[in-house]
């Protein structure tokens, strides 16, 4: 198959701006992942690409970035799914997440969605002694299903940098945050949730979402983002956990 690609570049030791480099491939395999595509950009073409890779699974989450236009994980994402009409081609526009800084090419500057993710408290918080028979604090199936879904997080920003409040406001704690705070504020044994309420109620907090669903049809692990945002709100105005 045939691949044009076009890469949104930017080095700030030597670019004034970002600038397109654009490639082509003759012979790329339509199972093939657009972060193989970016390897053979990489090793046979120009050596200078940044971007970030590690498991090429879609587990470590580390390369995320805007595929024709909507993010997504490189390593998920065929070429085949990007064909034009006949399959015989695909044109393919990659260009790092919106919304941070971008350190060269497709890499951005992450610490911003990090600190968002600390914020919210995200582990285990429980002061209470330890059960009497010394086993580990037990819970049921329905107890754990409350939460199941924030549970496949991986922390890739992708519905972050995927929303429009986020992009109008950085302050904005972002979907994934909220999302890792959903996993403890309904864990039955966490006893962290006023804290994390807290922090959900901020100006910046939760209620900056406007529902626009983004951030669900960004998420590479199909985790139901809006309606994990949905519960906290409910639970913020309701006290109903």
């Amino acid at each position: 198959m045939k691949v044009d690609i076009k890469i949104r570049r930017f080095n700030p030791e030597k670019d004034q701006k970002p600038w397109w480099g654009e490639y082509s491939f003759d012979d790329v395999n339509p199972t093939d992942s657009v972060l193989d595509v970016l390897h053979r950009v990489k090793w046979e073409l120009d050596g200078s690409l940044a971007l970030r890779r590690s498991c090429a699974h879609g587990v470590c989450g580390s390369d995320a970035m805007r595929i024709n236009g909507a993010n997504a994980l490189a390593c998920k994402t065929l070429v085949k799914r990007l064909a034009k009409k006949g399959g015989e081609a695909a044109g393919i526009q990659v260009e790092p997440m919106l919304g941070l800084k971008v350190l060269k090419d497709l890499i951005v500057d992450m610490e911003p969605f990090f600190e968002h993710y600390r914020s919210v408290l995200p582990y285990f918080i429980n002061d209470s002694a330890v059960p009497a028979n010394g086993r580990e604090r037990l819970q049921s199936p329905e107890e754990r299903a409350r939460f199941d879904d924030t549970t496949k997080c991986i922390l890739c920003a992708a519905c972050t940098t995927g929303c429009p409040s986020f992009w109008a406001n950085d302050r904005y704690i972002g979907p994934a945050a909220i999302v890792q705070a959903h996993r403890f504020i309904f864990d039955s044994r966490d006893e962290g949730y006023n804290e994390r309420l807290e922090v959900m109620g901020d100006t910046f907090g939760v209620w900056k979402c406007r529902t626009i669903f983004n951030c669900t049809n960004a998420c590479p692990r199909d985790i139901e983002v809006t309606k994990a945002i949905a519960d906290v709100k409910k639970a913020l105005t309701t006290g109903e956990v």
